[in-house]
This record gives structure tokens, sequence and C-alpha cells, in this order.
């Protein structure tokens, strides 16, 4: 399966009028708004903000939903669960560009009793069932006010696979979102919760793909291929040369995918890593699709970008744009240090292109940002390796890639 980045051509999101640092601010401030719903601070309070800040993806992957077939394109996000599009009939709804998915149209769409197990499942600490017909709803709300509200149904959903064959999977727990009011971008379609809850779509595949996924996602400016690769089951192994794994935490009611960071190295100097949101020092670090930049605790960051100035013999710069506070000329004969995240049992080496930004035609930046709250190893440190999920061994690993070529 495809995952398209945002800025790509082939994304709906994709605005042609944008400079490369219009789009790179948006990306911070996705990123700087992501850390701050996750804490569950307050996101409107921050920079200015994309139409799709409420979600911050940056990976939209291609899906069809019911029977026949009804293709939409939706968010691919690590860091949710369920997977939702707007439907018929809707009462009051953003404008999208393509057609709504109209459930009287599927053979194979079922509304769930407010009395099942996945009504359950979605509504363990709230009933928001509808009284009129005993359907089981559902009501989502984002920290700027947006929310999505519908009917959980059951549904048929289609993929495309590596043998160009499609492959669909039965009675899998979506939402059909009919109140949906907010900053949303009207050619979205809706999110596929990727995450590690009981309702993601991970979770609901799991017997069918060994609990396996992997993506390896290409640098969206450094090649002519404008698409990624998302793949589950057998071929979402990853192994090998090179191929590192560390252990996977889950937590109770939460749908992240945390990792245990142990230190960062630049060059050959180590920085242990802390993080006051996990008190034994494990699972302080989620890894996430939807968040483009690593953001590390202030204390932490400001360590790790005094380090790397260190390193470089050059004159530093902010850069105002972008709100990158390490930046250097691109003339300057800079030799940036290599940094490499050194998670438990696995030592991560990150390109430069992971750990360096070109923010205009002379500047590049460090690519993390400083913030209090969760810690997130975001795509761009991820981008160009094959990660590998396994829910069932519970790890994940890393291989280094040329994305651009599988």
């Amino acid at each position: 399966m495809d995952l398209i980045h945002r800025d790509s051509p082939e994304s709906p999101f994709y605005n042609p009028s944008e400079t490369s640092s219009q789009r790179l601010r948006n990306a911070i401030n996705r990123s700087i708004n992501r850390v701050l719903r996750f804490s569950g601070q307050d996101a409107s309070m921050s920079s200015p903000q994309s139409e799709i800040t409420l979600y911050g993806g940056e990976y939209f992957m291609n899906v069809s939903i019911g029977t026949p077939p009804v293709p939409v394109m939706v968010i691919a996000d690590t860091g949710s669960d369920l997977l939702w599009t707007q439907c018929k009939p809707c009462n009051t709804c953003y404008t999208q560009d393509d057609p709504l998915f109209d459930p009287n149209s599927s053979s194979t769409y079922k509304g769930v009793s407010c009395s099942s197990s996945q009504c359950h499942s979605i509504n363990k600490d709230d009933n928001t069932c509808s009284r009129e017909d005993s359907t089981c709803t559902y009501a989502f709300h984002y920290m700027d006010n947006s929310y999505t509200k519908g009917n959980i149904a059951v549904e048929t959903l289609t993929f495309g696979s590596t043998n160009n064959r499609p492959v669909q999977f039965n009675n899998i727990i979506f939402g059909c979102g009919q109140n949906d009011i907010g900053t949303f971008q009207k050619k979205g379609s809706g999110i596929a919760g990727l995450g590690a809850g009981s309702v993601s779509l991970m979770s609901q595949l799991s017997e069918s793909i060994q609990g396996k996924f992997s993506y390896c996602l290409v640098f969206p400016t450094l090649t002519s291929n404008p698409t990624s690769k998302l793949n589950f089951g057998t071929n979402a192994v990853v192994s090998g040369t090179g191929a590192v794994s560390t252990p996977l935490i889950t937590k109770a009611g939460e749908p992240f995918y945390y990792l245990t960071l142990e230190s960062v190295s630049v060059g050959s100097k180590n920085l242990k890593f802390s993080s006051s949101v996990s008190g034994s020092g494990k699972g302080n670090i989620f890894i996430d699709s939807g968040t483009t930049f690593t953001t590390l605790p202030t204390a932490f960051y400001s360590q790790l970008e005094a380090a790397v100035a260190s390193s470089i013999n050059a004159e530093s710069k902010k850069d105002p744009a972008s709100g990158l506070s390490l930046c250097y000329n691109i003339r300057a004969s800079v030799k940036p240090p290599t940094i490499t995240f050194h998670f438990e049992g696995a030592d991560v080496k990150l390109d430069v292109f992971n750990s360096f930004v070109r923010v205009s035609q002379d500047l590049v930046c460090l690519a993390f940002i400083g913030r209090n709250g969760v810690a997130i190893f975001g795509n761009r440190s991820q981008m160009n390796f094959l990660v590998g999920y396994d829910t069932v061994s519970k790890k994940v690993s890393f291989k280094p890639a040329d994305c651009s070529k599988l």
C-alpha cells in the first residue's frame, strides 16, 4: 500500500502556491501542536495552524470502504485509534470534494448495537448511544473545539497488495461521521488510526496480519518517487544486515507505541536521556508517523543543541521564519556530526538529512524541537529506515534503506 506525504503533488492537501519554507513552518507548527494535544495542553495558544493541525497527520493512505468498494483517502496515524470517514446523511458536516460514503449503497454495512462488545470498546467511559434506534454512536472532541460525531458500524475494507490483487477484510469497526465541525480540510475524508488501542485498524487486523506492519518513508524533496510503502503481515518483517530491534511498550488506555530512549550521542559525546513523563525510565518516548519533527524535553534539547553547536566549527544563527534555533549558512564548510538515538537494545544512527533540514536556499537547521510534554520520535527521523512493528513479539525494528527503491 502506498503512503502519500502531505506535501507531495499527489496529496489532496498539496498547495502549489506554498513555498518550501511555508511548508516547513506548517510542519513545525503541526509537530508542536501534536505535543500539546498529547500532553493535554491547549494548542490554540500556539502559532498559526494549518487546516489539518487537528490531526497533525503527514502521510495519507488509500483504502476502499463498503461493497461495492468506495475509495477514500485518510490520514495514516500511529498516534490514534478509530478509522472514520464522513458519511451520508451528513447533518452538519464540513465540505469535502470527494463524494461522501453512503451506507445505504453498501451491501455489507451493518450498524452496531449499543449493547455490543464493539460499542463498549469505543465508549468505555461514556454512553453516547442513540436513544431513538439503539445504534452505537461515537463522539471525538479535539483541543480546538473541532469534533466528529456519528454512528459506529462494521464494514468491508479493501486494500491494494504487493501482487496488485485487492485484499478484503470483513466486519471492520469504523466511524461513520455525520456531524463533523472544525478546521477540517475539505479534500480529506477522515483518519485511519494505526495505534495500539483495541479498535485501531492494526488491532482489528492483527490476527490476519500476524500483528505486523511496516513502512518506509521517502524523503519527499530528495526523490521523484512521491509515495512511501506501508506493508502488513509477512511482508512487514524487518530483518537482515543492519536491522536492530527495541522493545515495544504499550500503556493501558493509550493508543501510542512507546519505546525506551536511553541516550542520544552527538559524535562521540553521549547525552543520557531522561523524561519526567516516565518515572521508571521505560516507555519514555513514543514513535509517531503523524508528527514531523522529533520533539524532546526542553532541557534535554538544550543539551543536544549545545553538543551539536560545539562540534561544528561555523557561526550559527536562528531562523525566525521557521522557529528552528540552530541553523547554519549552507555555503559554510559545515560538517554535521553523526547523531545516534540509543534505544534499549537498538542504536539508530541518523543520516544528515534526518538530523538537519534545509529551510531556505541558504540555510540548514537542526531538525529537532525542544518542547516540554511527551517526547516523540517523529517521522523525519524515521525517513529512509524500514520501520517494522511487531505487536505480538512486542518490538519495533529499524533498518536503513533507500525507501524510494522499495
